[in-house]
């Protein structure tokens, strides 16, 4: 068999860098839980009608197939892979609501496939951790900043470089358009979601050429876009273009709001930033995008916005609000260029090892005591020479070795060379030695 080669855009970690990842998605889930969102799981297949419900996605989609399916067996058909958490649990809602408290507060941290072309910081299978308010007929203004700071208080703890939320409203945007005489609005919010990648000169002629806009309108429509603040100073700023429409003035206010709850909260996280647009149709207000500073080309680290007619069965809508944290987004580069390591590649604190191949009993039930204390413990593979136990333990960042001599029990601190008589049913590593902790660059 030939050497199997790597599929671009599916990243495989080592153990040290799941290690990582791991102590990373724990994290986000104890951020969560401490802000009141219980646990969902959703299926990795939903119905082809529902997922190309959010917008130009269609060339995204892997399509569910048997490789030897029988013809007249059609249980497959039109099914894909979820390339997102929110599609799906909008459908997880409408399914549910009869079960459901609301406003309901889920949080889900899973794996999600999408066929886009493999770059740095995208990937064709990726970790998302999600989280979502919905409510039952009219979904309060406030979860719109309750979000962000819940993002800003997982996120704020992690190993990472210096991230900032980027926020703005598609009312804002879409109000601002229709008071220039622009009539497709939406079209006009993806050609602007594209202007990082593309430039203001590519926008404009896209704004001419796709939505029939006139030169001048395709000038205020980037003039928007070029407004930011860390304040509400952007509402001015804003007015100042002498550009008015109602829905405009209710996309300022509510804008506004959010940047004042957050940056009150959280000082420096947030920035209102009028070229952020998210194309995706089913967003209604709010939204929002996550940056690494100085490493802005990975893209977004976190996104998300309210949506209002995302869950509807026709009688009730389920207005929400969440935001989408994409896991291997942020680290999978950070770990490749060896910006995040864990200090070891296994959980295991202490070798206990093995005299001769007859002690494996006891050192057995020597590393059984250590366990049931919740000390991470293995024993060594085989009765080799003790200094050869030692370069396993080593070669792997385990931390202690014990041994069992004439003396007594013995606990070597293989990194300072100290050994020491123990006793197994009261000795204790340091804390930072009992689990792999993250280290950075």
């Amino acid at each position: 068999m030939s050497r199997p080669q790597p599929l671009s855009g599916f990243p495989e970690l080592l153990p040290r860098q799941r290690i990582v990842e791991q102590q990373v998605v724990d994290h986000l889930r104890r951020a969560f839980e401490l802000h009141g969102f219980a646990n969902l799981q959703t299926r990795a297949v939903e119905p082809m009608d529902q997922l190309l419900r959010k917008g130009e996605t269609s060339k995204e989609v892997y399509v569910l197939r048997r490789l030897q399916a029988d013809a007249r067996d059609t249980s497959d058909a039109e099914l894909g892979l979820h390339f997102d958490l929110t599609v799906p649990f909008a459908r997880y809602v409408l399914e549910n609501a009869g079960k459901l408290n609301f406003p309901f507060r889920r949080y889900q941290i899973q794996p999600v496939w999408r066929g886009e072309r493999p770059q740095g910081g995208r990937y064709r299978e990726f970790w998302q951790a999600d989280i979502d308010i919905v409510d039952q007929g009219e979904l309060p203004a406030h979860y719109e900043a309750e979000v962000a700071l819940v993002v800003a208080d997982a996120l704020k703890d992690l190993p990472i470089p210096k991230v900032r939320m980027h926020v703005n409203n598609r009312k804002l945007s879409q109000g601002f358009y229709q008071g220039l005489g622009i009539a497709d609005t939406e079209e006009a919010l993806r050609i602007i979601d594209k202007l990082d990648k593309i430039g203001p000169d590519a926008t404009a002629k896209l704004l001419v050429d796709g939505v029939d806009a006139t030169p001048e309108q395709a000038e205020a429509c980037l003039q928007l876009a070029a407004i930011s603040s860390e304040d509400t100073s952007f509402v001015a700023r804003i007015r100042a273009l002498g550009v008015s429409d109602p829905l405009l003035e209710e996309g300022l206010t509510e804008l506004a709001a959010v940047v004042d709850a957050v940056a009150t909260a959280a000082p420096g996280f947030v920035v209102a930033d009028m070229k952020i647009a998210r194309g995706l149709d089913y967003y209604t207000g709010t939204v929002y995008e996550v940056f690494i500073e100085g490493e802005e080309h990975l893209g977004s680290v976190c996104s998300g916005g309210r949506y209002d007619r995302l869950a509807s069965d026709g009688k009730n809508a389920y207005p929400g609000v969440g935001l989408s944290i994409g896991v291997s987004r942020l680290l999978v580069p950070l770990l490749q260029a060896g910006r995040l390591d864990a200090t070891r590649e296994v959980p295991t604190c202490v070798l206990v090892a093995l005299a001769n191949e007859e002690d494996r009993p006891a050192a057995t039930a020597l590393a059984q005591r250590l366990r049931a204390r919740g000390i991470p413990t293995q024993l060594s593979p085989s009765a080799a020479k003790f200094g050869k136990q030692i370069k396993f333990a080593d070669k792997r960042g385990i931390p202690f070795v014990l041994f069992t001599t004439d003396e007594g029990t013995q606990m070597k601190d293989i990194r300072s060379g100290d050994q020491l008589t123990v006793d197994v049913d009261t000795w204790n590593p340091p804390a930072e030695d009992l689990h792999p902790r993250i280290i950075t660059e």
